[in-house]
This record gives C-alpha cells, sequence and structure tokens, in this order.
C-alpha cells in the first residue's frame, strides 16, 4: 500500500498552511519494521530529492517483497526549497538547529516538534543532506562518536565512500540527528554532492545502499546489492586547508583525487592585479573528500579536506 499522509501543520501568517508530508510504502507485515528516509531540511540541498523520487519508484516496483514499512519525508523545509532559501524564509534560523522543538513555542518549534514524533520508533532513520553551494563532498556517512558503535554496524552497508566518526565535542545537540539518537532511533546522516545541485551517480550510489541496508534489516526478500567497503575515518585523519587571503580559487586538482603531501592543489588568483596572492599545498597524502566549488574565497575559507593515508 502507498499513501501520502501529512506529518504536521501550521497556519502561516499569509492565511495559507505550512503541511509537511510523507510517502508511506507499505510491505507485508507492516508494523514489524520500519525505515525513515529523511531530506530537505535545507532549502538548497537538493541531492535528496533525486533520491525520495527515485527510491520511491524503485520500492514501489519491489513491493511484494518489501517487509516492513519505508516513510519518506522528502521536504522537511518546503518553503526553503521553493524559494532556495538553506534556511527559514522570514527567519534567520537553519532548521536543523530548532530540534527537537517544542509544541509550545514558535511556529517552526511546533514543526519540529511534529516531525520528531512522527519518526520516533522508527528501526533506522537516514537523514540526506548536500553541501551547501561553496562545497563538494563525496559520498559519506557523518557518526557521532557516542552513536558509533550502534551506528556503524549499518553504515558500512550503505555503499557511501567514507564514514566520518565526529567527536562528541563538534556534534550539535539541536540537530535532527543528535534528537533522533537521543530518543534511541537510530540515525544516520549522509552528506553528498554540492548545494543547489543533483548529482545522479551519488544518488543512485545511495539508492543501492539503502536497499542493502534494507536487506540487512531483513526489510527486503532478496539478496543483499554488493556494496564497496568504505574507508572509516576520525577527526584525527581529516586534514583542512583554509584560504589565508581572498580572491579567487583557481584549483589544480580534481575533487576524490589522491594527492601527496605537499603537491599544490590550487591557487587565490587576484584579477585586478593578474598575480597570485597564495598558492596552497597539501599537508597531508590523501584523498580530497572535500573541495571549493565556489570559487570566491575569503581569508578562512574552506578549501579542501584530506583524508589522510587514504592512498
Amino acid at each position: 500500500m502507498n499513501m501520502i499522509e501529512e506529518v504536521v501543520s501550521a497556519h502561516l501568517p499569509v492565511g495559507e498552511t505550512l503541511r509537511i508530508h510523507k510517502n508511506r510504502i507499505e510491505g507485508a507485515e507492516p508494523k514489524k519494521r520500519r525505515l525513515a528516509i529523511v531530506t530537505g531540511t535545507h532549502g538548497d540541498e537538493l541531492e535528496g530529492q533525486y533520491v525520495a523520487w527515485q527510491l520511491a519508484r524503485v520500492l514501489k516496483k519491489r513491493q511484494p517483497l518489501l517487509r516492513g514499512t519505508v516513510d519518506i519525508y522528502p521536504a522537511l523545509n518546503p518553503l526553503g526549497i521553493s524559494t532556495i532559501y538553506r534556511g527559514l524564509p522570514g527567519f534567520d534560523l537553519d532548521m536543523n538547529r530548532i530540534f527537537p522543538g517544542s509544541s509550545e513555542e514558535t511556529m517552526y518549534e511546533y514543526i519540529a516538534g511534529g516531525i520528531i514524533e512522527d519518526i520516533a520508533g522508527a528501526d533506522l532513520c537516514i537523514d540526506i543532506h548536500a553541501s551547501n553551494i561553496f562545497l563538494r563532498e563525496i559520498p559519506q556517512v557523518r557518526i557521532n562518536e557516542q552513536s558509533a558503535e550502534t551506528l556503524l554496524p549499518l553504515a558500512k552497508f550503505l555503499n557511501m565512500n567514507f564514514l566520518w566518526v565526529h567527536s562528541a565535542a563538534t556534534v550539535l545537540e539541536s540537530t535532527l540527528a543528535y534528537s533522533l539518537n537521543s530518543l534511541g532511533t537510530p540515525t544516520l546522516v549522509v552528506e553528498m554532492g554540492v548545494g543547489m545541485r543533483i548529482t545522479k551517480s551519488y544518488g543512485d550510489q545511495l539508492i543501492t545502499g539503502i536497499l542493502s541496508v534494507m536487506s540487512q534489516l531483513f526489510m527486503l526478500e532478496e539478496p543483499c546489492p554488493p556494496v564497496a567497503p568504505p574507508i572509516v575515518s576520525t577527526d584525527g585523519n581529516v586534514a583542512f586547508v583554509n584560504a589565508n587571503t581572498s580572491g579567487i580559487f583557481i584549483p589544480r586538482v580534481r575533487h576524490e583525487e589522491r594527492v601527496e603531501e605537499g603537491q599544490l592543489l590550487g591557487l587565490i588568483a587576484d584579477p585586478l592585479s593578474g598575480g597570485v596572492r597564495e598558492e596552497l599545498h597539501s599537508p597531508a597524502s590523501g584523498l580530497i573528500f572535500t573541495l571549493r566549488e565556489y570559487p570566491v574565497v575569503n581569508e578562512g575559507s574552506l578549501i579542501a579536506r584530506i583524508l589522510g593515508g587514504a592512498l
């Protein structure tokens, strides 16, 4: 059975209603297992829109093999998506900083609380993000070290290139993933691609991983799709490259390229003088898993992240 259901709604000042919907796909024994696929928290992150669309199509074809329920939430921030605005339109606020929400506070906190209530209790939630317009990311899963023991075994089947285990000190408690994990709902955060774009190959890669995880959860009566083993790393293996001056970043390497320590990554050019303000060199040998996409940079701008030793 397939159903479009309203998760939570709230009245807007203009006489309209903000509604959050989900696509519920049920197989046999719908109450036995439940998987939640969540995306669209940030309005400029569109990679998950393709995943939500294509996954629904894939699961409908496999519905006779489905055991349990899959809930797909394509747009937690529909106003942000429709206006290409990262945060909540009308508010200088990041939606992923107001969870777990509250039924007694502002409209958006009420919406956040309704989302948490609806997802809570799922056997697994996959929270899909893209990067912003400034950076391109390889497909990766980010995990709080406090939840690593529970989440890593399933994350390894998600067909992502890289599993990054963050220290607890770097994880914000007001995110959807942290709130759900705190409630006992295992939640994996996927990051991939670049803002305002869809990278179809990344989306297809993740869909294969989702089917693989569903097989591990005994939600699909078919062999587990083959997935590549990911690199697993912690904060200590990640090197950061930041600009020391402003200008235009001209890359000399490609995203997902493996580099050697000291290799030239790119230049910061001065369009006015025709000169070079800075040469950026790799601080370590490894894999470029984050690379600057938007060329205008200021002092301190993140240029690249390198996974050391991934050669």
